[in-house]
């Protein structure tokens, strides 16, 4: 069978891929300076609800969010924003993962605090968009997704460092049918996106006297793609010699993360995207599962903050929403207000909820109505915020170890 008209076809889809990423090539080496965010005034908090359980757990770390930043809020030094147009039935609507006047309205933000968003897959109701996620990312060049996983009590305290806009998502919905019989996928991996991640790993171990960090990929396997990235990782890790570089196997280190006697000895974790995606959802069940853990993705000029976990259409199907643990979104306001400068704030908002969702645990979330509500965990969170005795109380069931799990 002669297969020279499909092979040529796939070639010109190919072409036009090469030139998408040689352009964008070109704009990593141009480069931009790093947002300041002490020079802003109002610092823009744009807030996503998302979709699906998205706007009921947004909702409730908005709560807590507003009472932290009160202050902030009335004398104009932060301004929250709220954001429509994507919801899925708003994507359909105009078939585009993205529309421009909601990205438009987004680039009008300094940061983002964005709850889970559906991406359509193939077989489900909706037509099968790209995932505004990854949109999101691309067009704002948002390069770096940070993921914390800390629970004391296991000795684990592990921060990722996820490429963010490269790897085998940044074409995720374009490949190309060859044949009926062939498809075939791309995964792309530039010099300077890798040096970027793994420079910003290094630069975080540094500046907080971390001294390790491991880099993740399948080069064994993959060498063409994962080989750039570990050359490059390996390259980088020349330069700050104080502290320990070694890299992992992807499969192996899925292991190792469940491994009690090694996985106390990560600290700093780097890798490309598709393995990030999985290894964080892994980690994140340690400290009580992805709906407990937030993410950073961070940019030079925008910076995003969300839940690791999607929008749960399910729940809302059974009309569970209103029980979905908000504790994902009011862990990614944490990161968002260290990234901005609100120091005590933060650690403030997060105190509260070690208390409220480690060491107490007076209110439980399971999903469903036999356990409370998101409102009333934000109430929870909200009383304990309030404590004039927070930083004590916090402190008693750290050194007592007290942890109900």
């Amino acid at each position: 069978m002669n297969h020279t008209g499909a092979i040529e076809r796939a070639k010109e889809h190919f072409a036009e891929l090469l030139n998408e990423q040689l352009k964008r090539v070109d704009q990593m080496k141009a480069g931009e300076d790093w947002a300041d965010y002490s020079r802003l005034m109002p610092i823009i908090i744009g807030v996503v609800g998302g979709d699906g359980i998205g706007p009921f757990i947004t909702k409730e770390a908005v709560r807590v969010l507003e009472y932290i930043l009160a202050e902030e809020i009335q004398s104009g030094k932060v301004e929250l924003r709220w954001i429509s147009g994507l919801t899925i039935e708003e994507r359909v609507k105009v078939m585009k993962a993205l529309p421009e006047e909601t990205l438009a309205a987004l680039k009008e933000c300094h940061v983002i605090l964005k709850g889970p968003l559906t991406t359509p897959k193939k077989g489900d109701k909706w037509p099968n968009l790209e995932s505004a996620n990854v949109s999101m990312r691309r067009e704002l060049d948002l390069f770096a997704n940070v993921r914390p996983v800390k629970v004391p009590e296991k000795g684990i305290d592990w921060i990722f460092y996820r490429e963010n806009t490269e790897g085998e998502y940044v074409l995720g919905s374009s490949g190309f049918n060859v044949t009926e019989d062939l498809a075939v996928d791309f995964k792309v991996i530039t010099s300077q996106g890798a040096e970027r991640i793994v420079r910003l790993a290094f630069e975080y171990a540094r500046n907080n006297g971390i001294n390790r960090v491991s880099a993740v990929t399948k080069a064994n396997v993959i060498k063409t793609t994962d080989g750039k990235f570990l050359e490059i990782a390996r390259r980088v890790a020349a330069e700050y010699p104080e502290i320990q570089f070694d890299d992992w196997f992807v499969d192996i280190m899925a292991a190792k993360l469940v491994d009690e006697k090694r996985r106390r000895d990560f600290k700093v974790i780097v890798l490309p995207n598709l393995y990030g995606d999985i290894l964080t959802d892994e980690a994140a069940e340690f400290q009580g599962g992805v709906g407990t853990a937030g993410s950073a993705n961070i940019g030079k000029r925008y910076a995003m903050f969300e839940a690791i976990h999607g929008s749960a259409p399910r729940m809302v199907d059974e009309g569970r929403a209103q029980y979905a643990d908000p504790a994902s979104m009011m862990r990614a306001c944490v990161m968002m207000l260290r990234h901005i400068s609100f120091i005590d704030q933060a650690s403030r908002m997060e105190m509260a909820l070690d208390i409220c969702g480690q060491f107490e645990k007076r209110v439980s979330l399971t999903g469903r109505p036999d356990g409370a509500t998101g409102a009333q965990y934000a109430d929870y969170v909200l009383e304990t915020v309030q404590d004039p005795d927070l930083q004590n109380r916090w402190q008693r069931y750290q050194a007592s170890g007290e942890v109900k799990l």
